[in-house]
């Protein structure tokens, strides 16, 4: 499948032309700040984890697996949406019409949708759902991941929101329907720890 017409391929045209003239060191250091910027979310979520964990906080670290285990399954419906799909990336078919910074990836590494994208999203939705106050630093950081993937001429902007919807989505689904079952379990395996943040909601 390819895309050459279109609002999303306009928009893919008009982000990499605008730095169409940057300087070959920018799409290494891009390309490093998208990995970078899904290392520091892992981060965030383990530094959570381990934060509830300390403080017997069982919501909150019931609520980290589960953002874990999330973030995990939706990259898999990725891939295998991926192989539905099909659809060629816009550096190998509008080529000659839109310079990239990265390389292209090779052929048979599918566009649709961004992995990278829905992996932002879900661990990005997860910190915000469990620890409402690092939604100011994980929300743009799962934002700015997505719009990178554009930057670098990797994905069509449709790519990228799909990716961060079906991350955000199943993540979020998963705590809403679990989290509470997830805890109950958290604190059956530990009798004696009793949560130290009882003015939290069970569900996010």
């Amino acid at each position: 499948m390819e895309v050459t017409d279109g609002p999303s391929a306009s928009a893919y045209r008009s982000v990499t032309g605008t730095v169409a003239d940057a300087p070959s060191w920018a799409g290494s250091l891009l390309e490093a700040a998208c990995d970078g910027a899904l290392v520091v979310l892992g981060m965030l979520l383990v530094w959570v984890w381990w934060s509830a964990v300390r403080r017997a906080d069982t919501r909150v670290s019931a609520g980290a697996v589960l953002t874990g285990i999330g973030t995990a399954l939706a990259y898999a419906a990725s891939e295998a949406v991926k192989l539905v799909i099909d659809e060629e990336r816009p550096c190998r078919v509008l080529l000659r019409s839109a310079a990239t910074l990265a390389p292209c990836p090779p052929p048979g590494d599918w566009s649709f949708p961004s992995n990278h994208a829905t992996l932002a999203a879900g661990l990005g939705v997860g910190l915000a759902l469990l620890r409402p106050r690092l939604a100011a630093v994980a929300l743009p950081l799962a934002g700015a991941e997505a719009l990178l993937r554009v930057v670098v001429g990797a994905h069509y902007p449709h790519d990228v929101l799909a990716g961060a919807v079906l991350g955000g989505s199943v993540v979020a689904a998963l705590l809403l329907a679990f989290l509470s079952l997830a805890r109950a379990a958290v604190s059956a395996l530990s009798p004696t720890c009793e949560t130290r943040s009882a003015d939290l909601p069970d569900a996010p």
